[in-house]
């Protein structure tokens, strides 16, 4: 199927000092063709602070004005968050449509939203962000892709009330809808996670910027170590290829098993609606023994968004689950891969050998609950012997007149639960 045509649109960017600018103007450009848009033209201006009216100062508004006459391009992004009267005031300004940053986001995640618990968070994100931005063209269009539009069934409520008004009432209602509905799709979610660790298999999360290749690098274990009837995840050169959480099981040689995650992408000044909104996707890594932070090596902007999902898993309340980092994607690079020095791995997703080091690192941290020992088991309990060749390590099997003679590696749970069989040597 032929991809639909993409939509010419400008980029404007304020440059107030910060460091990191040029960056986050490559990773709008990114955004944007995420988005099925392309840059026309992209415009940068020097301020030490915004303009609290137009945010760009007045000139700079006339010119964007005049490249939206001469050019026909009647969409202009912007490099932040705008305030609601910014956004009418650029608009009345360049006669142009206007997003900013968080309005592009908004409607990336609309876009990918897949599952019914991410087209709830994503709706309910662009609720509050519409919810002080009534005024706004960004409102109106919002209005048609949330289904909250205002007006409907409310126009005999008295001639005293405003559009706008009924129209935050019906927002807020939307709101309190959409919160319940997603606070029932949490608590399963919860339950199903309570069942997990129940089974006491430990659990791993990715996590890291948008792009950087967990899902190829789960793809990799999952084709390696996952059942055979086990789905393969979405995987797109693409920021935001994929909102929902997949979890998948692994199975080791060693009958070790564990519990994988690939977890929604981050970008830097992810809107505060969206995180707040994601929490409960991203409660896989609140809850996980270990995250894997997959980093894009080969880009030169590494550093800054190691930053961003330090940041972000911060603000989620992730602050005190072991790491190791990831650095992905060494075969665009000069590097030799795979390597490895104490946390910090460097590979390529598309190379066994990467993976295999990948693994290696993993057991060492969340398998360290395992004891080795040996086990005498009477014939009539074989299926104990079973169990053990099913979910344990066995090292050694003997037969031996009263029973099985096994020397087993297994989980702390399974060297209690079978303790009255262990034998000294």
């Amino acid at each position: 199927m032929e991809e639909a045509p993409r939509t010419p649109v400008i980029t404007i960017g304020l440059n107030a000092g910060q460091s990191t600018f040029n960056y986050s103007m490559t990773e709008l450009r990114n955004l944007v063709e995420a988005n099925n848009m392309t840059v026309a033209e992209e415009i940068q201006q020097s301020l030490p602070k915004p303009n609290p009216g137009t945010y760009f100062g007045t000139g700079k508004v006339e010119e964007l004005a005049q490249i939206v006459a001469d050019d026909g391009v009647d969409i202009i992004i912007v490099n932040d968050e705008l305030t609601p009267s910014q956004i009418r005031n650029l608009e009345n300004g360049t006669k142009a449509r206007i997003i900013d940053r968080t309005g592009l986001i908004l409607e990336i995640f609309a876009n990918r939203a897949q599952s019914r618990e991410a087209k709830l968070q994503v709706q309910l994100a662009m609720l509050q962000y519409q919810l002080p931005r009534l005024h706004t063209s960004a409102s109106q269009r919002l209005d048609q892709q949330t289904g909250s539009g205002g007006g409907g069934g409310f126009t005999n409520r008295g001639s005293g009330e405003s559009q706008t008004e009924m129209s935050r009432r019906t927002i807020q209602r939307s709101i309190n809808h959409v919160n319940h509905e997603l606070k029932e799709i949490t608590q399963a979610a919860a339950t199903q996670r309570q069942q997990r660790e129940r089974n006491e298999l430990p659990s791993v999360a990715l996590v890291g910027y948008t792009n950087a290749g967990k899902s190829t690098l789960m793809n990799a274990l999952v084709r390696e170590f996952g059942k055979s009837e086990d789905k393969q995840v979405f995987v797109k050169d693409m920021l935001f290829a994929t909102l929902d959480t997949s979890v998948r099981q692994l199975i080791f040689p060693d009958q070790k098993k564990l519990l994988l995650s690939d977890t929604v992408g981050f970008v830097s000044q992810l809107p505060t609606q969206l995180v707040k909104a994601f929490r409960s996707t991203l409660a896989e890594a609140a809850s996980a023994d270990l995250l894997v932070q997959v980093v894009d090596y080969a880009d030169p902007n590494r550093e800054a968004m190691m930053a961003t999902t330090e940041k972000t898993l911060e603000e989620i309340g992730v602050t005190d689950v072991p790491m190791i980092t990831v650095f992905n994607k060494a075969d665009l690079t000069e590097a030799s891969y795979p390597s490895r020095v104490g946390d910090q791995l460097i590979l390529s997703a598309k190379d066994p050998d990467s993976v295999a080091l990948l693994v290696k690192a993993m057991k060492e941290k969340v398998f360290h609950n395992y004891v080795t020992a040996n086990f005498l088991v009477p014939f009539s309990d074989g299926e104990i012997v079973s169990y053990l060749n099913e979910n344990a390590n066995v090292l050694d099997t003997n037969y031996e007149a009263e029973g099985t003679a096994l020397k087993v590696e297994l989980q702390q749970a399974d060297f209690d639960r079978f303790k009255k069989f262990v034998v000294t040597e």
